[in-house]
């Protein structure tokens, strides 16, 4: 009886997700308890397969859509209680029909529809996507960035922060060239512009950033605070001063707000050629009209 009791407690200690919750949020590399691994009207103990809400990058989304499993249920693995089965799953757009998601799996089924199950891969790759505008202001160090995209998914802070570091050191210059556009196109005064250009010019990357203080455009602060002295407060941290979940979450915060830095510069410098040839066809409308009535 006591060991009954013990067991029980143990069982409410843990914690459970639903199987469409750890495919759409849980990285890769950990095992996880999954409350509905197995399909509970399935007799065979096949994997349970349901609706998932992720983002799909084809044109006709661009955006989170339902994604349905490719696999018919008589196709399903059946999987064997109490041992390790290894096993794919195949998602695709129930919108598009174009965009398909693939998981690699091991699972252990336990009290159905019970069980543990951990990812040991899945295409695209986990974690949200990255904004096309971010991969244009950093587009020479693409590749690094995506590696510590890599990183942090895979919850190796250390790697991702080290990445990112570089990303941000390397281009310093192309994105305060970036902020000068976006400055003078905001009718920022000449005085702070040139601040921004000395800080483009100055070598040392600690001073260059800390130059930028006070020359922001409005538009580009986030939520009222400088995002390139924020992004100067995490990367000045030394790496052997800091935890592995300290680095990860430092580099999770500056892939953010370059990412938030990104959309408010692309919105200033964004091409209006479309909006001013809007306004041109509405201005032309009544001459149109009057030429048509005459």
């Amino acid at each position: 009886m006591t060991d009954r009791n013990t067991q029980e407690q143990t069982e409410k200690e843990v914690t459970y997700q639903t199987f469409s919750e750890f495919l759409q949020n849980t990285p890769p590399n950990q095992f996880v308890h999954i409350s509905d691994l197995v399909d509970p009207y399935s007799t065979l103990q096949r994997i349970n397969t349901p609706e998932l809400r992720l983002y799909c990058s084809h044109e006709s989304c661009n955006g989170d859509r339902f994604f349905r499993c490719l696999d018919l249920p008589n196709n399903r693995q059946s999987l064997n209680r109490g041992t390790l089965n290894y096993l794919y799953i195949r998602y695709q757009c129930d919108n598009c029909k174009n965009t398909r998601k693939i998981y690699s799996l091991a699972a252990i089924p336990s009290t159905i529809p019970c069980g543990i199950c951990s990812k040991l891969g899945e295409l695209p790759q986990y974690g949200p996507p990255i904004s096309p505008k971010l991969i244009r202001l950093i587009q020479p160090e693409k590749d690094i960035f995506m590696q510590g995209r890599k990183c942090e998914n895979q919850g190796l802070g250390i790697g991702a922060f080290t990445y990112y570091r570089r990303v941000v050191e390397s281009q310093k210059n192309r994105i305060l060239e970036e902020i000068v556009k976006a400055s003078e196109k905001s009718g920022v005064p000449q005085d702070k512009i040139d601040i921004l250009r000395a800080a483009i010019e100055e070598i040392q990357f600690s001073k260059a950033l800390r130059m930028t203080r006070d020359v922001m455009p409005d538009s580009l602060l986030i939520s009222g605070q400088n995002p390139i002295l924020l992004l100067h407060r995490a990367l000045s941290r030394g790496v052997h001063e800091l935890s592995d979940e300290q680095c990860l979450e430092l580099a999770s915060s500056v892939r953010v707000v370059l990412g938030e830095l990104s959309e408010r510069l692309s919105t200033i410098l964004k091409d209006d050629a479309e909006v001013k040839g809007a306004l041109s066809t509405l201005m032309n409308s009544k001459n149109m009209v009057n030429s048509k009535n005459k």
